[in-house]
């Protein structure tokens, strides 16, 4: 099973309304001017130059892209720990539950193991290459998009809220926006 079917799988059993995005990753995502040149945050003063992620911290980087928006600090993933966080925001009056996640993937080119590929649609973020897919699971509600991180490597949001899949690639693709100038730079 690859790291992207096991964080999804994870994700949808920790989730239980989960919501998607529009069909087309296309298009320019505004970043925060706050966020815009903000480096990447490191764990640690080494870095393996084979891993374009060593050292940075994804829960580190996702609490920073959702900053002000009332979500709990990010915790480890149980299905990759190390390179993966989520965070979630309760279910408040007519407003559906957001579970939001981050992965590192190095080794994984940004376009690899497309699980839902008629639901998948190239595009870029802040200038990034990137893919968004639709109900990457096949369940209304939920979105994901890939980040290009040379070399070969990418980082990978997802999002499940609800069930309308259009609101759901709408917020994937702002924490995209907010998430990629704390990535490394291709």
């Amino acid at each position: 099973m690859t790291i992207r079917r096991v964080v999804l799988a994870a994700t949808s059993a920790l989730v239980l309304c989960l919501a998607a995005c529009t069909s087309q990753v296309g298009g320019q995502a505004t970043p925060d001017p706050q966020s815009g040149s903000t480096p990447p945050v490191t764990t640690s003063a080494t870095a393996d130059p084979g891993n374009p992620f060593a050292g940075l911290s994804p829960c580190t980087v996702l609490d920073q892209a959702l900053a002000g928006q009332g979500f709990p600090k990010a915790q480890p993933m149980v299905a990759d720990t190390k390179n993966s966080c989520r965070s979630s925001k309760p279910t408040s009056g007519d407003t559906p539950g957001v579970d939001v996640g981050l992965s590192f993937q190095a080794g994984q080119g940004y376009k690899d193991n497309v699980g839902n590929p008629s639901q998948a649609s190239e595009g870029q973020v802040n200038g990034r290459p990137a893919v968004e897919e639709r109900e990457p699971l096949n369940a209304k509600g939920q979105c994901d998009v890939w980040l290009e991180v040379k070399p070969k490597s990418r980082a990978f949001v997802l999002l499940a809220s609800g069930s309308d899949t259009a609101r759901a690639c709408q917020l994937v693709g702002d924490v995209a926006a907010k998430v990629e100038p704390l990535l490394p730079k291709n």
